[in-house]
């Protein structure tokens, strides 16, 4: 397995591999970006023309970093201030079918990702005795490992109104999908796969995996899922797994997504909901309908769990008859089982402004605020476990503090350095980190990093 540690390395790889300008492509040569251009979108250029002459014909490959840095400014778990960095490097292919080998609207993706570094949520902003639910720094997490993230096919039919994806993905690629500008957790990616992580797998876990999406009409689509529900598949050493091993059920998402332009302006409206096949263990009641923590009784299991979602993005004004510069506003809701999840429901709402001065037409301001809220028999539970343990002391090491909601906001200012850097410093603001009312609230100043070579 090649090492992605360095994309120095990386891209010289790729470099090799492909080779310089071929004959073909020599009379563009002069006129392709060179590496480090400011209006090209990739860091190391055009490759002398061969990018774009591999891209005519199909092939197009993709370097990304991301790096985030988190510091404790003030409050949380542990006042010991200190900062933590996390990143992740992907690197990919996607391959046009069509024009490679004639199929007709048949493309196929590969992306491995490779993540590593701390998170200063874990034991300066949470406490570590029960954890958190948001994240200061959202590319870390799911073992800190390299994956194969993506290795699907996806074929469309009836003039492209019918669209069929299989193989490894993850849910939050197609279902319940959000952007990942903000830098924490609670404002990035698929907002379910971050309540339910334990049988949702958002990037970069992938699992086995079917999408089928049909258009009925341009604006409003329809899409159905069935995905692996494999617990082994977080492992940190399965970051490859392809076996089937470990599977406990289904995951099957149903959501209908429409896609309108109101006053000329683009909007995106999702509405869904999550059934999974697999058992589930109640949060808090034993086999007698009793608490489970008090008697000693192992926890009853469920059947199956279930859960909504609904999220909405509009944008509402441009600049000068300019779309891509202007405000947008968003919100994400999630409800799910009291019976099995720990989290009862969450809700997020802000906004972005892309464009903020004629001078930095590009670059983009973010502001947002997200409540998590704990079932309240997950909470008992806590309570009960205490109690059984003759354990009152929140100081008592062998305490387990109950949790109820936790409150976060994020504003931030993307500078677009570049067309293949963007740097967004940030401030945080997390009241009741990991719901534990005991835990000072948390300011934490970021800075997140987006980049493609």
């Amino acid at each position: 397995m090649p090492d992605f540690s360095s994309p120095r390395d990386s891209a010289i790889s790729i470099l090799r591999t492909l080779g310089g300008c071929t004959a073909l492509a020599l009379a563009t040569c002069t006129q392709a970006a060179p590496a480090f251009d400011t209006e090209s979108p990739y860091m190391l250029g055009d490759w002398n023309g061969t990018r774009t002459e591999l891209s005519e014909k199909g092939y197009d490959f993709k370097l990304d970093y991301t790096g985030e840095m988190g510091s404790n400014l003030h409050g949380g778990y542990d006042h010991d201030r200190t900062a933590r960095y996390s990143d992740q490097f992907g690197l990919g292919t996607h391959l046009d079918l069509q024009k490679i080998l004639g199929w007709n609207d048949a493309e196929f993706q590969l992306t491995i990702t490779k993540r590593s570094g701390n998170n200063i949520s874990n034991d300066r902003i949470n406490d570590p005795r029960v954890g958190g639910f948001t994240s200061a720094q959202e590319v870390w997490g799911r073992g800190q490992t390299t994956r194969l993230t993506q290795m699907w096919y996806q074929q469309k039919f009836l003039d492209q109104k019918l669209d069929i994806k299989v193989g490894r993905f993850g849910e939050g690629e197609d279902f319940n999908s959000f952007p990942c500008d903000f830098q924490n957790l609670a404002f990035c990616g698929s907002q379910v796969g971050n309540w339910v992580g334990g049988i949702w797998y958002n990037w970069p876990v992938s699992q086995w995996a079917l999408r089928v999406k049909y258009h009925l009409t341009p604006e409003l689509y329809a899409q159905v899922g069935a995905y692996e529900q494999n617990p082994s598949n977080l492992d940190r050493g399965n970051g490859f797994k392809l076996s089937g091993s470990g599977t406990q059920g289904a995951i099957l998402p149903i959501e209908l997504v429409w896609t309108p332009k109101l006053n000329g302006l683009p909007g995106e409206y999702r509405a869904g909901y999550y059934y999974s096949n697999a058992k589930a263990s109640d949060v808090y009641k034993d086999q007698n309908g009793q608490s489970a923590a008090l008697s000693g009784e192992a926890y009853r299991s469920a059947s199956s769990k279930h859960g909504v979602w609904l999220g909405v993005q509009q944008q509402i004004t441009s600049v000068a008859s300019d779309n891509s510069r202007g405000l947008s506003l968003f919100a994400n809701a999630t409800m799910h089982d009291k019976k099995t999840n720990a989290i009862d429901n969450y809700v997020q709402a802000g906004l972005t402004y892309k464009g903020p001065f004629d001078a930095r037409a590009k670059d983009d301001i973010g502001f947002a605020l997200a409540r998590v809220h704990v079932n309240p028999a997950y909470r008992k539970n806590a309570e009960m476990s205490n109690r059984a343990n003759a354990v009152y002391d929140y100081d008592d090491p062998s305490f387990l503090p109950p949790q109820d909601t936790e409150y976060s906001a994020e504003l931030y200012y993307g500078v677009h350095v570049t067309n293949w850097l963007t740097v967004r410093p940030n401030l945080q603001y997390i009241r009741h980190p990991g719901g534990v009312n005991d835990v000072d609230d948390a300011l934490i100043g970021g800075i997140k990093i987006q980049s493609s070579f």
